[in-house]
């Protein structure tokens, strides 16, 4: 017994002096195990934070509710060129957003999604990016397109699906863009999906030598998307592959309906990019000079550790308050009413299949509204350095609303893609039976009621050609 207790002991004092010889930081008395960098500790800590402290991990801030410098705060490179761009791209978004809405009310088109509240988020992050950046959006980053170069007709083509839809050729839901030009990936309606496939598109970067150290693949997702499978699957295989993939959540309090305090328990979805060895930001996402500013170095990082990076954007749904309608002339009934918010639209639903109000009070919303306006925040920015006036204001809202109703008036009537455009492009390579079955079994039928049955007959125009190159 005696023996054995010794031997015990001298065990255990050679695998405690091994530890010690091994470890690399000395004031750690009792080192680390072989395969790992955690200190050994005789003493239980149970751990529920990524701070040391046990706090929430902060949130970044350049700007304060009116526009002014927070102490200690540093603005990130910008001039007033590119101060006045951002800020007229972000003014461009609602005036879009509130006419398309509306446009869906009145059942022109199926479907719409607003960026309400969010544009700070979106505009900063696509500034912060380099043009050739591959962007895997979720469905409120028109405005990153719009930042690209991406037209007022190429938004109203897709979203009416006629045939002037390069994108989608009238197969894919409204705001569903895709554009290879713009390296904007094609969205997708499930949620999520992107998020894996961003990581792939940042492994593919990475075996690229002429985009290697040079680009990212920045994906976009809201914090539902995040309580998804592929938000894991995505973080992992970036994280451990790795890939330079530039994770960007907008974290608007809401999913769909499901506020974020019954989403997750933990400190957001920042505390999920430790957890996978990513280097992560929270950013005040109403805030464009620091969602900039944040999103310029998680890029920098990004690229230059080829590996992925987790930015969380705080922020919030509803409506920039915008002005009546501008000096269009003649000014319609119809088109004051498409450009003006209504009482439902001004809140920022999720979607157009949504009513928010069943799961958030107004007067929340409206208070939101008043004291974090992301557009109001900046524009005071700027008119305390001299870079707008309320002449300039009032010549940009004209000019938006203009520019976006003549957009809108040339493409509301425009016929779509002929009807076999439909069985088009669905595969690649050669056409499968299915698809030629299909074809066929629609050809019979348009011969056979296209021509007599008034439902059908009014649908068939408003293709090109009327859908004889299927009936002949």
């Amino acid at each position: 017994m005696f023996r054995s207790a010794l031997l015990r002991s001298q065990i255990h004092r050679q695998s405690r002096n091994y530890v010690r010889a091994t470890s690399q930081v000395a004031a750690e008395p009792y080192g680390h195990l072989p395969t790992s960098q955690s200190p050994i500790t005789p003493k239980m800590n149970f751990i529920n934070s990524v701070t040391p402290d046990g706090t929430q991990i902060p949130t970044y801030r350049v700007l304060d509710g009116v526009g002014e410098l927070l102490d200690g705060a540093e603005l990130p490179e910008i001039d007033e060129a590119f101060a006045r761009r951002i800020y007229e791209n972000m003014m461009q978004i609602p005036v879009i957003d509130n006419l398309l809405n509306n446009v869906q009310r009145q059942g022109k088109i199926s479907f719409y999604m607003t960026a309400h509240g969010e544009e700070a988020t979106v505009i900063g992050s696509a500034a912060a990016l380099a043009d050739n950046d591959e962007i895997l959006g979720q469905y409120r980053e028109m405005g990153a397109l719009l930042w690209r170069g991406y037209g007022l007709d190429d938004v109203m083509a897709q979203c009416f699906g006629n045939a002037e839809d390069a994108s989608t050729k009238g197969k894919q839901m409204p705001v569903h863009f895709n554009s290879k030009e713009h390296h904007f990936h094609a969205i997708s309606s499930p949620l999520a999906t992107q998020i894996p496939q961003a990581a792939g598109v940042g492994f593919a970067i990475k075996r690229d030598p002429a985009r290697r150290g040079k680009n990212c693949a920045a994906v976009y997702f809201g914090e539902g998307a995040a309580s998804e499978g592929d938000f894991h699957a995505g973080m992992l295989l970036a994280s451990t592959i790795p890939s330079p993939t530039l994770f960007i959540a907008r974290n608007n309090g809401f999913a769909i309906s499901t506020p974020s305090t019954e989403q997750y328990h933990g400190d957001g979805i920042a505390a999920r990019g430790p957890g996978y060895g990513m280097d992560t930001l929270r950013v005040d996402g109403n805030d464009v000079l620091a969602v900039l500013s944040g999103v310029r170095e998680a890029r920098r990082r990004c690229v230059e550790q080829g590996r992925g990076v987790l930015v969380e954007a705080m922020t919030y749904r509803y409506v920039p308050q915008l002005p009546q309608l501008p000096n269009i002339h003649p000014p319609s009934i119809s088109t004051f009413s498409l450009l003006t918010p209504t009482s439902t639209s001004s809140v920022g639903h999720h979607s157009t299949s949504d009513d928010s109000f069943a799961y958030r009070p107004r007067q929340e919303v409206e208070d939101r509204k008043r004291i974090d306006n992301p557009i109001a925040r900046f524009r005071k920015f700027l008119e305390a350095r001299k870079w707008w006036d309320d002449k300039e204001e009032d010549e940009l809202k004209d000019r938006l609303k203009g520019e976006v109703m003549r957009a809108f008036k040339r493409h509301e009537t425009m016929q779509r893609h002929e009807v076999r455009e439909m069985f088009e492009g669905v595969y690649r390579g050669e056409e499968p039976w299915n698809i030629r079955e299909q074809r066929e079994e629609l050809k019979a039928l348009l011969q056979k009621y296209g021509k007599d049955w008034e439902p059908w007959r009014s649908e068939l125009k408003k293709h090109k050609g009327e859908g004889k190159e299927l009936m002949q």
